[in-house]
This record gives structure tokens, C-alpha cells and sequence, in this order.
């Protein structure tokens, strides 16, 4: 994270910003992967690193008119990328974050998609939530080569969550927005991660867990040797005396 002092203006955040995404538009790979296992498809757990999701109307006003998103490398669910483009995200005080990774394809809606560490680097309180439900969350300043937007509200902590097919959700007997556990076995850090949600989709989605960042460091998830989904079970009974 780089910091931009209080005294500067906007249009010299901009400049500055631009400067520094037209010498490193290329940049790490976004997800880590680590060894899984699941039934009854593989299951996969990976890092989803911070990124944003931009609209086509976004897209020409951050890096031109007529520009569109370039594959940089291809995901794990079909049809969706790590594009070449980055973009910087600026918070309060001008703090901001130089080069955060667009995903696409283009959204109707853009969105901006940060671990609690980032949001605190910004300055930003940010709520967790599901992809797309973006009422009343904190807004920002998304500077690219060519120009800024301002993002009323958008910018959230992505919840834990896992995408199922319709296979998937049958074999492990949930629902779309259902509730699971993920437990990891990892090296002196074997965790179980409670309320990972479920979002179901059609019969091309694969099995996938994503965690953000912050997650993936603290249970070790590069060194793990099992990861396993497991329902709640909902039927337990509370005694009281």
C-alpha cells in the first residue's frame, strides 16, 4: 500500500495514480490454490485476492474510449478472467491501494472487493457481504490510466462463500444462501471456518470455496492437506437446566 499525503489534491492523486498503473499494468495472479478434496466433484479452495468489477461504461472512462477488458488469465469457474488491467483504489485521508486487479466480464454494476487489512489500510469500515449486495456500503475513488470514477457505494468484504451446481447442492443436501463449514487441515493450524454461504448456479459452476486474503493466510491455506465441506448440523438439541 502506497500513502499519499493529505495536502494533495485530487487531480494530483490522479496523477500520481496513473503514473504508477502505466509502468505496472502487469501484475501477480490473482487466487492461490491448495490441495482439496470433496465429493462428489473436486472441491477447491481458493484465495480470491482483492479485486474490482467494473461496468463497460467504467471500463472506457478508466483506460480509454473503446478499450475492453484483456484475459490475463482465465479462472477456475468458465468464462471468468483475470484481466490485464489494474486500476487503483483510493480511500479517506487519500490513502489508497496502487494496483488492485479488474475481473471480468464487464458487470451492470461496478464493485470493489477488499480483505479487512486493505479496508483498514484505506481507512474504510467495510461490511461483509455477498457479491452484488452493495446498498449502503462505503464508496471510493477508482483511478485508472485514463480517469476516475467515484463510486457512490460498492465496496464491501466479500462473505466467505462456496459455488455449488445443482449436483452439488442435491449430493450435499443445501440450498442457494444456505450456511456451511469449511474445515481445513493444515500444518499446526487445522480451523473450521463457520458460515460460509452458499450460492447456487447452473450445471456448468464447479465446486469452489473462496476466501479473501486475511482467511487464506490465517489457516495456512497454501500448506493444507484436506479441506472438507460440512453441513451444520441443525438438528442438535440445546439442554437447558
Amino acid at each position: 500500500m502506497s500513502a499519499v499525503g493529505n495536502t494533495l489534491s485530487r487531480s494530483d492523486v490522479e496523477r500520481v495514480v496513473r503514473s504508477v498503473l502505466n509502468r505496472q499494468l502487469q501484475g501477480v495472479g490473482l487466487q492461490q490454490q491448495a490441495p482439496v478434496t470433496g465429493k462428489p466433484n473436486p472441491l477447491k479452495v481458493n484465495i480470491s485476492a482483492r479485486h474490482c468489477h467494473l461496468t463497460e461504461e467504467h471500463v472506457e472512462i478508466l483506460f480509454g474510449k473503446g478499450r475492453t477488458l484483456t484475459p490475463m488469465k482465465w479462472l477456475y469457474q468458465e468464462g471468468y478472467y483475470a484481466a490485464e488491467e489494474t486500476v487503483a483504489i483510493v480511500g479517506p485521508r487519500r490513502r489508497m491501494l496502487p494496483e488492485v486487479r479488474v475481473l471480468g466480464p464487464c458487470r451492470g454494476a461496478s464493485q470493489v472487493e477488499l480483505a479487512f487489512t486493505d479496508a483498514i489500510s484505506l481507512g474504510l469500515d467495510l461490511p461483509v457481504r455477498i457479491s452484488g449486495d452493495t446498498a449502503g456500503t462505503p464508496g471510493c475513488l477508482i483511478v485508472g490510466p485514463a480517469g476516475s470514477i467515484e463510486l457512490n457505494e460498492g465496496v464491501i468484504r466479500a462473505m466467505r462463500h462456496v459455488h455449488m451446481s445443482p449436483a452439488d447442492m442435491a449430493a450435499y443436501g443445501v440450498q442457494d444462501k444456505d450456511l456451511m463449514h469449511l474445515r481445513v487441515e493444515s500444518p499446526s493450524c487445522t480451523t473450521v471456518l463457520e458460515n460460509v454461504s452458499v450460492r447456487g448456479g447452473d450445471n456448468k459452476i464447479k465446486l469452489e470455496v473462496h476466501l479473501d486474503t486475511d482467511e487464506g493466510n490465517a489457516i495456512n491455506l497454501t500448506k493444507a492437506t484436506n479441506v472438507e465441506l460440512i453441513k451444520p448440523n441443525s438438528s442438535a438439541c440445546a439442554c437447558h437446566s
